[in-house]
């Protein structure tokens, strides 16, 4: 098993409840935040303090720095970010009570915590961020604080790993999109670059050999899209190590039937711009 790949499978549609569930939309709504982008950008840089659009462009990395300058610092003058923590919070909270009613997280959040607090977050900005907050007291709230360290940490990693490579945040959905991950129209829609922007970015992959004609990936381009992917994984893989075996496989185990139930009953879309599949 691909260890840190298979629990970022697991953990992250845990993680993604905020992102998809309508209890973070109408939370901030109500502290009169305008549509889904500023919600989004709001909340999850919240973490990072009032910061503007060319930080968390360039650490949020895929995004279009148009999309996230529509939303921020825009946010801040709604809600300054401890309010934007908390809505997120109390969202959070009050979708996992819908969703997992008479759920018991206690031993998930146990584990949880302790592979957060291992995660690494020198170098990475958004997971040191997360790691910063106070941790909250309920159960089910402490494993999704949790699995929001720990997708932070390996996403940061990735996007080390991405400029390693020498892909621009274009050319990173391009190479993924035709690797076989989401398709063009779903980033697109979700990451805001234009069909000149992405024309240009595939323009610029070919000339290095890294897309044929057919905008497929040659050779050379699958073996950099899967360095990438290894260097991801081994980057993340060094807080699975230090949590050890057992424990990696116990929280598997014990996160798993609740990802699986949010796949199933399609809270989070079976195309969707995370690259998660369920299976």
């Amino acid at each position: 098993m691909n260890r840190a790949r298979e629990m970022w499978k697991v953990l992250e549609p845990f993680h993604a409840i905020t992102y998809f569930s309508p209890e973070t939309r109408k939370a901030t709504d109500a502290l009169g935040l305008k549509g889904g982008w500023m919600s989004y950008f709001g909340c999850r840089a919240a973490p990072l303090g009032p910061v503007g659009p060319e930080i968390v462009a360039a650490v949020f990395y895929n995004f279009h720095p148009a999309v996230v300058a529509r939303s921020l610092p825009d946010a801040w003058t709604y809600a300054a970010p401890a309010q934007l923590l908390d809505a997120r919070l109390t969202a959070v909270d009050h979708a996992v009570r819908r969703l997992f009613a008479d759920t018991v997280f206690e031993r998930a959040a146990e584990i949880g915590r302790h592979a957060a607090e291992l995660a690494p977050v020198a170098g990475r900005p958004i997971a040191a961020a997360n790691a910063a907050l106070e941790w909250p007291t309920e159960p089910h709230l402490v494993l999704w604080q949790a699995t929001t360290i720990l997708r932070e940490s390996r996403g940061d990693g990735h996007v080390a790993a991405l400029v390693a490579a020498g892909l621009s945040p274009c050319q990173a959905l391009v190479t993924i999109s035709a690797a076989g991950g989401p398709s063009k129209e779903v980033f697109q829609l979700n990451r805001r670059w234009s069909d000149e922007e992405w024309a240009a970015a595939s323009d610029d992959l070919r000339s290095r050999g890294l897309l044929d004609a057919d905008g497929a990936l040659t050779d050379t381009g699958r073996a950099q899209r899967q360095q990438v992917e290894d260097t991801t994984d081994a980057l993340a893989d060094q807080g699975w190590r230090a949590l050890g075996d057992d424990l990696s496989r116990e929280l598997h185990d014990v996160v798993r039937p609740f990802s699986a139930e949010l796949m199933s009953a399609g809270l989070i879309p079976a195309d969707n711009p995370m690259a998660m599949r369920w299976d």
